[in-house]
């Protein structure tokens, strides 16, 4: 279902650009989950996000990877949800433009090599052998895990629990409330009154 939303872009400002895409499905193992998407004609703004039909509590998903099996699990990853390889170092919190995704672990890792690809280029330009080290040590262990020679644990930490790992080894747990608030909640969305005046 698509829908124009007579609002402000919060983002560039143009009236009336914005743009909802609401779409509900099964996603197998994972139950009903809705996908919106808001986007922006003017700018090209966008985000998305995955909403669960359930109502969920703050929680976190953690799995050991040591395995090809482990980095196909599947992986839900809604705007609001930090994720963490601690055994690297690596951490990704959710910020004003933060947008969920489904994908596998794989699909993760992939995103923190790009993300590190991004900041061993910007080195290189500048000559930083001691970033570029860095970042080559943290492509290669990247690399071992993918192919199952180095175990890690990837962990998702939601306060608003939206997120989730598909694999019979992964768990969950809560979170408590301190902890839950914590941690980045994610962009904060714009309000709309559709009160008629």
């Amino acid at each position: 279902m698509e829908n124009h939303v007579e609002q402000s872009c919060p983002i560039c400002g143009v009236e009336n650009s914005l743009k909802m895409l609401a779409h509900t499905s099964e996603i197998p193992y994972f139950g009903e989950h809705t996908q919106i998407t808001m986007s922006c004609d003017s700018c090209g703004w966008r985000v998305t996000d995955f909403i669960p039909a359930e109502g969920k509590k703050a929680g976190s998903w953690k799995l050991v990877v040591s395995s090809a099996d482990h980095v196909n699990a599947r992986v839900v990853r809604s705007s609001s949800c930090t994720v963490r390889v601690e055994e690297l170092g690596l951490e990704v919190t959710p910020g004003s433009s933060s947008t969920g995704y489904i994908s596998n672990v794989e699909g993760v890792l992939d995103r923190f090599s790009s993300a590190i690809g991004t900041i061993r280029r910007q080195a290189d330009a500048e000559g930083d052998e001691d970033i570029l080290e860095k970042c080559d040590e943290l492509l290669s262990k990247i690399d071992m895990v993918m192919n199952g020679h180095l175990t890690v644990t990837l962990e998702l930490l939601d306060p608003v629990g939206h997120s989730q790992i598909l694999h019979d080894e992964a768990v969950s747990s809560e979170i408590s409330d301190d902890d839950a608030k914590e941690l980045d909640p994610g962009p904060v969305y714009p309000i709309f009154d559709v009160s008629s005046e």
